[in-house]
């Protein structure tokens, strides 16, 4: 799924998104809508994981959506 119907469904998709990664509130995805890049600089945040790591993770959650 590419990022612009990432972006375009960031509604439906939130809720999964939170389910994942429970520790990211409500205000991190609303502001997200959608976009990896700073929705990994939040997991890297809340985490303390490696720029990588929180990379890879939101490639994980893009390939569940498909």
């Amino acid at each position: 799924m590419n990022k612009d119907i990432i972006a375009g469904k960031w509604t439906q998709l939130k809720g999964q998104a939170q389910a994942r990664w429970g520790d990211l509130t409500d205000d991190v995805f609303d502001v997200a809508e959608g976009n990896s890049e700073y929705l990994a600089g939040k997991l890297q945040e809340q985490y303390g994981w490696e720029r990588d790591r929180a990379e890879r993770e939101v490639r994980e959650f893009e390939k569940t959506l498909h």
